[in-house]
């Protein structure tokens, strides 16, 4: 995610951060660089020039050049502003003024509605509410289909009445089929279209204007940059969007699009989908958001990937086992898993703040792929070696190589990571003891 924009911005910053002191040509010409690496991300050029000005200004007129941190002064502006620019207000989903709350779903063909619809199931029933998807795209072949099979993966119940009826009474019923079932939110999966069809706009409006949905969300696709914006200018003009789902965020390595569709049409971003799963899908935070851009990190979504994991009591009693010497391969593997569920581990490194190019680098050494080769490695292991590794030789250790699919040299440099974690979580124990680092330090690895 913006990873090409990202790398530019570093380094800008990190040329002016060398400099020390600042002068007021340095701080200009860091700001044609910025400009420079919007446009090439495909930033709206008005939104690229306005951001570029309003940074400018005030890193001329707030003493920076005077600052005894000049550049970390200049970066903690550009964040600021980048904040003001994706839309700082952050709004959630709007309560309906009377039960159910509707979210009527709209956007191109292919732009992922339908699969976003079962993603924001998914993401409303982790808060306790009771769901129910609503098939109202009657021309696409298998739509109907495939929202059905994207429900019972998920098991939340979808509501349809094949292709033969009119979407907007199929709206207006299912709405019926909520409130008498007690489902809330209703989630409405339009049809795509192309946004010069009047036809099917008139419809959208006539769902609208029949339902009265409490959300109208735009679901776009982040890849097609500056079009991604237009398609929201249209939307927004003839239907009334009142937020965005921007799709596809963790291949845009660009990032135009999430910096301009908020500036350009007013219309806030909500949601932000984040990989294939169906629960890769993010409410939106400006401010971490800008952290990721400018190479900060986004630790509280970090944090809250591994809250979704691991419970509280499962972190102490994992802590107070590391620190015990107790972890065993077993206990390793368990959260390894959990790390596995958090998403992409490529994802995972861009939230950890202060790696800057060192993420690059980690990026590319280590694959999600590591993961199976860890997993296959311990699978292979008998019960008392995963508990007890020390009694792991040179017969077990080939034969545990063999099992995997491994080589001896993988399995040996395994044991001896996990040997060298274990020590070091025991140290961290006994300073814990006598009192040298706190004790409620949280481990969660998953």
């Amino acid at each position: 995610m913006f990873e090409t924009l990202t790398d530019r911005l570093n380094e800008t910053f990190a040329r002016l951060g060398r400099k020390g002191r600042l002068t007021e040509q340095d701080v200009e010409d860091a700001m044609r660089e910025v400009r420079r690496a919007l446009l090439e991300a495909d930033v709206n050029f008005k939104v690229a020039k306005d951001f570029v000005a309003a940074v400018r200004e005030r890193a001329i007129g707030q003493d920076v050049l005077h600052s005894l941190t000049p550049a970390q002064t200049v970066i903690g502006i550009a964040n600021e502003e980048l904040i003001r620019v994706l839309g700082e207000d952050g709004q959630g989903l709007l309560p309906p003024e009377r039960p159910p709350q509707i979210l009527m779903l709209v956007g191109l063909q292919g732009s992922g509605k339908t699969t976003h619809a079962a993603k924001l199931a998914v993401h409303l029933r982790k808060q306790g509410r009771t769901p129910v998807l609503v098939a109202a795209d009657v021309y696409r072949p298998a739509a109907v289909n495939q929202l059905q099979a994207l429900g019972k993966q998920i098991g939340i119940p979808v509501y349809e009445e094949g292709t033969g009826h009119d979407p907007v009474d199929i709206a207006a019923n299912a709405l019926q089929f909520a409130r008498e079932r007690g489902y809330n939110p209703v989630i409405i999966d339009t049809a795509g279209r192309l946004q010069i069809d009047d036809r099917l706009m008139q419809e959208l409006v006539n769902i609208r204007d029949r339902v009265h949905p409490t959300e109208i969300l735009l679901v776009a696709d982040a890849m097609t940059g500056q079009e991604a914006v237009s398609v929201a200018q249209t939307f927004n003009e003839r239907v009334g969007a009142s937020g965005l789902i921007l799709t596809k965020m963790d291949g845009d390595a660009r990032g135009g699009a999430a910096l301009s569709i908020r500036a350009v049409t007013g219309v806030p971003i909500k949601f932000i989908g984040t990989g294939e799963k169906l629960d890769a899908l993010e409410p939106f935070h400006a401010d971490r958001l800008a952290g990721r851009i400018l190479g900060m990190g986004d630790i509280l979504s970090l944090i809250e990937r591994a809250q979704e994991t691991t419970t509280e009591e499962d972190a102490v009693e994992m802590q107070e086992r590391l620190f015990k010497g107790q972890f065993n391969l077993e206990d390793f593997l368990e959260q390894l898993q959990k790390i596995k569920q958090m998403g992409p581990l490529t994802q995972l490194l861009e939230m950890i703040p202060g790696l800057g190019a060192q993420m690059r680098q980690a990026k590319a050494e280590i694959s999600d792929d590591d993961y199976k080769r860890v997993e296959a490695i311990i699978y292979s292991m008998t019960y008392d070696e995963r508990r007890n590794p020390d009694v792991i030789g040179r017969r077990r250790t080939a034969r545990i190589a063999k099992g995997s699919g491994t080589s001896i040299q993988e399995v040996k440099q395994l044991l001896k990571q996990f040997e060298e974690m274990k020590r070091m979580m025991s140290q961290m124990g006994r300073m814990a003891k006598k009192g040298k680092m706190p004790r409620g330090l949280p481990f969660k690895m998953g």
